[in-house]
């Protein structure tokens, strides 16, 4: 029998998220040994520092990476969004499986909605998208930064830290905490971070039956919706330093891609919508970039990493 080491992160969720890739593998090839090895990653070891003060150049994925090329795993299960939209030279994304939906929700102790939150109520999240997208929609908020993993946020939520948490739906949805969600944000509300909601797979390219075994759990539209929104934030030069938002639809063969830029502050806020063939999800996150960058959205990118850098 065949044996195939899976890197994972060890957080409850990554091996959550690990071990529903396996058991979707485990379950078309009974033939195969499959083995998860847990990878501690950068992202792992800082837990008191806001995502965009360390960088974003793979916080969550360079070890598992570094592991994949020294051949000491066969195949790594990433959160979409936690992956660099540029992989390095030997690797690709061989597999994305049916995707969770992609929002953010709120979580309030009382169960209260963003509108009936009252002035000056603060709102957890270590994400400057959701900041600046909060803030574009009520500027009197106080958003605070807040980190660690779900249950430590819930937590924080529960002793009084915070009023309410705005997390992703799909992390909630995975650990059995869907009764928590007071509100679904509406995506004219927030756009999701690119990815959200999927899992990505990354194995050797030139490892031909990994490969092909993750074909087996491929989702073509989830991949599509995927490619456009990475299209859209590579093309933008974005990251976790500047608040970029996209989520993608496949409608019969159409694919349509909403997305977002805006500063820290939500004063400056710039979307656009672009749609095309799913055959061509990257022409068509490049082309909706295109469009924002000639519109304005290089000098609200310029304005968001200055407020950053300061």
């Amino acid at each position: 029998m065949r044996r195939v080491v899976v890197g994972s992160r060890g957080s409850v969720l990554a091996l959550k998220q690990t071990e529903s890739v396996v058991a979707g593998l485990r379950e078309r090839r009974p033939d195969v040994e499959f083995v998860i090895r847990t990878v501690k990653t950068t992202g792992d070891n800082i837990r008191d520092v806001a995502l965009a003060k360390i960088g974003d150049k793979g916080l969550f994925t360079k070890e598992l990476e570094m592991a994949l090329l020294n051949g000491e795993i066969d195949l790594a299960v990433h959160s979409m969004k936690d992956l660099p939209t540029r992989l390095p030279a030997g690797l690709v994304v061989a597999a994305v499986p049916a995707r969770e939906e992609p929002c953010d929700v709120l979580v309030t102790r009382d169960g209260k909605k963003l509108a009936e939150l009252p002035p000056g109520a603060v709102v957890g999240t270590s994400s400057l998208r959701r900041q600046a997208q909060l803030l574009a929609y009520r500027p009197d908020l106080v958003v605070q930064s807040i980190r660690g993993n779900l249950d430590t946020r819930l937590r924080k939520l529960d002793e009084g830290q915070v009023d309410g948490l705005v997390v992703a739906w799909a992390g909630l949805a995975r650990l059995g905490y869907e009764g928590r969600v007071a509100e679904r944000l509406p995506y004219d509300i927030c756009l999701p971070a690119v990815g959200q909601g999927a899992l990505g797979v990354e194995a050797r390219e030139d490892d031909a039956e990994v490969c092909a075994l993750l074909r087996e759990i491929d989702d073509p539209r989830s991949r599509a919706r995927v490619l456009a929104e990475r299209a859209f934030l590579r093309s933008l030069e974005g990251g976790c330093q500047v608040p970029v938002g996209a989520v993608a639809h496949v409608q019969d063969r159409e694919l349509v891609l909403q997305g977002m830029v805006a500063t820290l502050d939500g004063r400056k806020v710039m979307r656009g919508l672009a749609r095309g063939d799913m055959e061509e999800p990257e022409h068509i996150g490049a082309s909706l970039a295109e469009r924002l960058l000639d519109r304005g959205a290089r000098e609200i990118l310029a304005c968001a990493r200055e407020e950053w850098r300061q």
